[in-house]
């Protein structure tokens, strides 16, 4: 499998390190790419790609800028072809629907702003209808799984999850009505967001049930998926569904003296459809939770219920709503087992539809009393992986089980990512998915990171697992700030930074070229840090990103001693963050020797007792 340039991966966080050390040329990457494709032709990962002499001139383009002026400088993604690019057709996966967009969508057009480039959109299970991607017809033919090309690679997004397993692009965008955002993921090796419905704007986007519907993203590492997830946040006046990202949660600190609490499915609601290996590896990444915090069994029949809703219920006449003029103008266009999953729409009534809806919302009120004493909810993403040749003998019943832990996330109204977790003896992935309430988006990213430090690098990786929280620039609309004291998480200053929208990032070191003091200065207390290259060592911080439109009234609040400058991260990079000025040094007490404030004041409270 090809999967380096000169050794480099395509990993967006490797990529863009890349670009800024300027070891790397946009038009060497597309170059590259261009030869990936063919490579991997026989997988039917596209429907359409973008002209060659096209890319590069675009690379050329590109290449005139500053690489740290765009987030996603020179970044290759593809995008699923139910969604709109200006320039190439949009098919859903039906010849016959094929058309061209007067206007890119406006999720992808932000991308593009900050400078990634489309390669091309992506193969799909028909009009999004499927878990398991072997529902595209000819010309585009079945997708096939990045590991075993004998298996399904999941769907309905099942190119998009591809393309980026196969290290062909560095993201890519899906859809997620159903599970078509996190299956893919968990068959091919990646990461798969879900985001809560409206954060990322659905305009472009063909509709599989709209009131579902959410843009979707795959990488490789839950550090990119929140990176990228920071770019699409702004808000979409002409998506009528748009949430306000102001609403979103903070991203919470976690650490070694986190207190987790995971909910999982009680055993007799676990179903693995016959598949003792899919129990075995759920059972294992269990076990790896508790090594983090508590896990607890809830009873996950409101779950169960709600996802029976979605094929049994009335929400199947809101996917034939969706394109109906073109069903019944050219039902022959649409693959037989979709005409199949749709034929109950018409059978459903608006005494079915509010019946439904009132339900619905009784088992929304179970599942949140549920999540509400969770730090979240965890389940297998797919409960087994199928061989393209039993899929085809059996489509739709094995399709339904892909969907058993899946089915119920949208209509109640919750956010979920699937990540990695491990392998089946044949050498098949298995993951796992963590899910929470509506805007718990960043928590939950937050968690996926810690969990994935538990398990090995991923096979496509050619170097040493980098800390992504610590290579990753922060986008354009947030400034980073090193805090080492009382700003920190949880203590006395902490609220400043919250009551003007900052939100978590993570915890670091400073090089080892700095000395830490305790002030004596006016209540609260806090720490002075100096930067000292020939007697200083490491010290804690946590990184923070303020909004860049609060960064002055911020600063406005920081009075002598303290000032505002550069401090040299361990890993080379710098940041601002608090520094101290000299001259109450002498009258301070010198702390450094603990390693950070936190160990400093946990020493004083231990002495004190």
């Amino acid at each position: 499998m090809k999967t380096a340039i000169n050794g480099l991966s395509l990993y967006l966080i490797k990529l863009r390190k890349a670009y800024l050390s300027r070891t790397l040329t946009v038009s060497e990457v597309i170059h590259d790419i261009l030869g990936r494709v063919a490579d991997f032709k026989d997988y039917n990962i596209w429907i359409s790609l973008r002209n060659p002499g096209t890319l590069l001139s675009e690379a050329k383009r590109l290449e005139q800028f500053d690489p740290e002026q765009l987030p996603l400088y020179g970044i290759p993604f593809a995008i699923k072809d139910n969604i709109d690019f200006d320039g190439l057709p949009t098919t859903a996966a039906c010849p016959d629907f094929s058309y061209l967009p007067q206007q890119t969508a406006f999720a992808v057009q932000l991308l593009i702003d900050a400078g990634a480039v489309l390669i091309g959109k992506t193969n799909m299970d028909q009009f999004a209808t499927g878990l398991n991607g072997t529902r595209s017809p000819e010309p585009y033919g079945i997708c096939k799984n990045a590991l075993n090309p004998d298996y399904i690679a999941g769907g309905s997004s099942s190119g998009s999850a591809v393309a980026v397993a196969l290290d062909i692009v560095s993201f890519s965008l899906g859809t997620d009505t159903a599970g078509s955002g996190r299956v893919p993921a968990a068959f091919n090796h990646i990461v798969g967001l879900k985001p809560t419905r409206g954060l990322i704007s659905c305009s472009g986007v063909v509709p599989a049930c709209k009131s579902l519907d959410c843009v979707s993203i795959f990488t490789h590492t839950a550090a990119e998926a929140e990176y990228l997830l920071d770019i699409l946040l702004p808000y979409d006046l002409n998506d009528r569904y748009a949430r306000d990202e102001r609403l979103l949660e903070s991203r919470q600190v976690v650490g070694k003296d986190s207190k987790l609490r995971f909910g999982v499915p009680k055993s007799d609601q676990l179903n693995f459809f016959g598949d003792e290996e899919s129990a075995a590896l759920f059972n294992q990444a269990i076990a790896a939770l508790k090594t983090l915090g508590e896990v607890v069994e809830v009873d996950f029949q409101p779950f169960l219920e709600s996802a029976a809703l979605l094929y049994g219920g009335p929400w199947v006449a809101e996917r034939y709503a969706g394109i109906q003029h073109f069903i019944e103008t050219q039902p022959e266009a649409l693959l037989p087992v979709i005409r199949q999953v749709l034929s109950t729409a018409q059978d459903k009534t608006a005494i079915d539809a509010f019946n439904a809806f009132h339900r619905l919302q009784t088992l929304k009120r179970q599942a949140h009393e549920t999540l509400s004493g969770l730090s979240c909810m965890v389940t297998p993403t797919a409960p087994r992986i199928y061989r393209i040749d039993e899929m085809l003998a059996d489509p739709v019943t094995l399709n339904s089980n892909l969907g058993y832990y899946t089915n119920f996330m949208n209509l109640l109204d919750l956010c979920a990512v699937a990540i990695p977790s491990g392998f089946y003896t044949n050498g098949l992935p298995f993951g796992i998915t963590l899910f929470g309430t509506a805007l718990s988006d960043r928590r939950l990213l937050g968690y996926a990171q810690h969990i994935e430090e538990l398990h090995q690098p991923y096979p496509t990786q050619t170097e040493p697992n980098d800390n992504p929280d610590l290579s990753m620039p922060p986008s354009t609309r947030y400034r980073r700030i090193a805090v080492c004291g009382a700003h920190m998480h949880g203590l006395a200053l902490n609220q400043q930074l919250l009551a003007l929208g900052a939100r978590f990032y993570a915890t670091a070191r400073t090089s080892a070229n700095y000395r830490l003091y305790a002030l004596a200065i006016a209540p609260p207390e806090r720490p002075g840090l100096v930067r000292d290259e020939a007697q200083g060592q490491h010290i804690a911080l946590e990184l923070w990103e303020l909004p860049k439109e609060h960064w002055s009234a911020f600063i406005g609040n920081i009075n002598s001693p303290l000032c505002l400058g550069s401090v040299e991260l361990e890993n080379g990079r710098w940041e601002y963050g608090f520094l101290c000025e000299n001259y109450p040094i002498t009258h301070s007490v010198e702390i450094t020797h603990f390693g950070g404030w936190r160990n400093y004041q946990k020493a004083k409270s231990t002495e004190g007792s």
